[in-house]
């Protein structure tokens, strides 16, 4: 047997062995059938070229799903990712877009379960005592509630879409502490914040672990583009308010696709 038939028989048994476990294996990105769940992170919002038939969930062209489609031509594209959406609305809206022929999902959930634009709200209204109390909050519900919650979905679209790869993206952190910014939030409540998205991140990973699915950090590729960084790819208070606290097109294209790209 030649060196190049032993490793092809090993990858054959290896991809076996990988399905009788219920492993889903990488998708192939040129055969892929893939779908786009998640909420405003993954629909776009704050990266401008809504398409016309997403409505209120603010579905961009400049979002990493859109980009990952277009640089990888997969055999089927369902991007139903959506502003707003909690891990709830995810599974009661989102899921049917899911088939036993999906091979690879994408999705991001959890900071609106856990009211992400009303702590910034707050923290941007309210003294530095409010902020600090409403984030703890938000930190509690994390660490009690979110578990639950996410299982129940990452069940969901196990249940549907029983072969298919999902990637689980997280959240970048929002602020460069002792960064360029001479206004606004104190340090207190900008390393506050920061620690939130870190618990959030933590949570994340493990109950994507826990379900099978591989979880994808976007904060290196945040790093040093946070606000008060002097080259943020993160909205600060914005007009449209909407695009407050998300990822402008450059934050799609050189953060949050590359963290996808890598583990798709």
């Amino acid at each position: 047997m030649s060196v190049r038939t032993f490793r092809a028989s090993v990858f054959t048994l290896a991809i076996a062995a990988a399905a009788a476990l219920g492993i889903a294996a990488p998708a192939s990105a040129a055969g892929a059938d893939y779908v786009a769940l998640g909420d405003s992170y993954s629909s776009g919002v704050g990266a401008g070229s809504y398409t016309s038939e997403s409505g209120n969930c603010m579905r961009s062209t400049n979002a990493y799903p859109y980009l990952w489609s277009n640089a990888n031509n997969p055999s089927s594209f369902k991007f139903v990712a959506c502003s707003g959406a909690t891990t709830a609305s995810v599974a009661s809206g989102q899921l049917s877009a899911l088939t036993s022929s999906t091979t690879l999902v994408s999705v991001t959930a959890g900071g609106n379960d856990v009211g992400f634009a009303d702590v910034m709200q707050t923290c941007v209204l309210q003294s530095e005592a409010t902020c600090v109390n409403r984030v703890n909050t938000a930190v509690s519900q994390m660490q009690n509630s979110l578990p639950g919650a996410l299982d129940s979905l990452y069940a969901g679209i196990r249940s549907r879409a029983p072969q298919a790869h999902v990637v689980v993206l997280g959240y970048p952190r929002f602020y460069k502490l002792s960064g360029s910014c001479i206004a606004g939030l104190t340090e207190t409540e900008r390393g506050s914040i920061n620690n939130a998205s870190d618990v959030l991140n933590g949570v994340l990973a493990k109950r994507a672990a826990d379900a099978g699915f591989t979880f994808s950090s976007v904060v290196d590729e945040f790093t040093g583009h946070e606000l008060c960084s002097g080259d943020a790819w993160i909205h600060s208070v914005s007009i449209p308010i909407t695009n407050s606290y998300h990822p402008k097109a450059i934050g799609q294209s050189n953060g949050y696709l590359p963290a996808f790209r890598s583990v798709a």
